[in-house]
């Protein structure tokens, strides 16, 4: 097994916001941060016309697998596509499907005839465009600034698509008050045009590559062959199969399903002196977690910090979980926030470093394999964490449920840390 992790000659670019120096990085990461916009606000207005119309927690739950089962079982597909095609051009397959599912939302709502049968239709071809446009759009910001400032254009489009989520519940609350529905999601099809029209022409993709070796537009997919030659190059690799346990791992005992048990959280915390109300807390609890992830990413990009390593990824792995078992056991509405905050933090940090590493380590023909099969493993595995907290917290409660599914996570973090690091040190120098 071999260990690939970034040459020092790759993280050279010392400045801060390096990426934001490369003029196509700059607009490719304010219209990525549009898409995350008009996402969120989608299901904002989407979730809530659902409740009203059908009042229905079979269906609420189906929004929430229809999101992340594709990543589990069309992400390297996707990659294979985004090596063996112009990404850019997947990822406009991605924002057609989404702007499809605005439109049809939009239409159902002015019309007043949605039925059941349509939510699970738009809700799937949603997540299918989601899959579209993750390996793809990663595989495009090596693309535009290459691999010395790809750690910094990772680490921004990250906090970019934060930013996005974190604007999209204000966003698609004002717009459904004062549009209504139906028009406040038909122009939600709008938010994804920059994007789409910029990728038409920008000057990035196969015909622009200066490196040897990647796949040329038009190669044959090979489905299933292609699937299996991802996971056969991952695990030839150290970096890259720690990486994918990591980030997999993470996301099958915890992922983010903490957060539909937020209701519940902010019900069981006191202020002390009963100043704010459930709903308040509810909103302070939810926003914790992404206003960690985008202090990280400023942060962390204004010093220029925690430049990729395995070591260092393991630790931000540790650290997360230590918040999130810290999280479980708080009893403090304060000490919570606090933790939920740093949750987010060393989420975005992690995260970031791992999609630059794994993008690195990946050979330049398999790029878009290899980052499906990461999406697979850091979100595809999110279907079944409801089952560790969810189902879990129906049992013994959801303080325990999380902190026991984070418990054994950080157990198995520390044994692969152990394993995989001592192999590195066993390493000749």
């Amino acid at each position: 097994m071999s260990d690939t992790a970034p040459s020092p000659e790759i993280t050279s670019d010392k400045r801060a916001f390096a990426a934001l120096h490369h003029a196509g990085a700059r607009p490719y990461l304010v219209y990525t941060g549009l898409v995350m916009l008009a996402d969120s606000v989608e299901h904002v207005i989407s979730y809530w016309m659902i409740f009203e119309k059908f009042h229905s927690p079979a269906l609420a739950g189906f929004a929430v697998i229809s999101h992340w089962v594709p990543f589990l079982l069309f992400s390297v597909l996707a990659g294979a596509l985004a090596d063996k095609f112009d990404p850019r051009r997947i990822i406009q397959i991605g924002m057609v499907l989404f702007m499809a599912a605005s439109a049809a939302w939009a239409v159902l709502f002015w019309t007043d005839t949605l039925e059941m049968w349509h939510a699970i239709v738009i809700l799937s071809v949603h997540g299918l465009a989601g899959v579209f446009w993750g390996p793809a759009g990663q595989m495009l910001v090596h693309d535009i600034v290459g691999p010395k400032q790809l750690h910094s254009a990772v680490r921004l489009l990250a906090t970019s698509r934060t930013l996005g989520l974190l604007l999209g519940p204000a966003v698609g609350g004002a717009a459904m008050i004062i549009l209504g529905p139906a028009l406040a999601v038909f122009l939600n099809f709008l938010i994804y045009l920059p994007l789409t029209l910029w990728l038409w022409k920008a000057p990035f993709g196969p015909k622009f590559r200066a490196e040897a070796g990647g796949a040329q537009p038009g190669s044959n997919i090979r489905g299933f062959a292609d699937i299996v030659d991802a996971f056969r190059e991952a695990a030839k690799n150290r970096t890259l199969i720690s990486l994918m346990l990591l980030a997999g791992m993470g996301s099958l005992f915890v992922g983010n399903a903490y957060q539909a048990q937020m209701p519940e959280y902010a019900t069981f915390f006191n202020d002390g002196a009963g100043l704010i109300g459930t709903s308040v807390r509810y909103n302070i609890l939810f926003a914790a977690t992404a206003a960690g992830a985008l202090v990280a990413g400023i942060a962390l990009e204004a010093k220029n910090l925690l430049q990729p390593s395995l070591r260092s990824a393991f630790i931000l792995a540790i650290l997360w979980c230590s918040a999130v078992i810290g999280f479980a056991a708080a009893s403090n509405f304060v000490v919570a926030v606090v933790l939920l905050f740093a949750v987010g933090f060393t989420h975005l940090a992690f995260n970031a470093m791992a999609q630059a590493m794994v993008q690195l380590s990946a050979p330049a023909a398999m790029r878009g394999r290899i980052l499906g099969l990461y999406s697979m493993s850091a979100l595809g595995l999110m279907t079944f964490s409801g089952v560790t907290v969810g189902f879990g917290g129906s049992l013994v409660g959801i303080h325990w449920s999380l902190g026991l599914s984070a418990a054994v996570l950080l157990s198995v973090i520390l044994a692969l840390g152990f394993f995989v690091l001592r192999g590195l040190r066993a390493q000749p120098g």
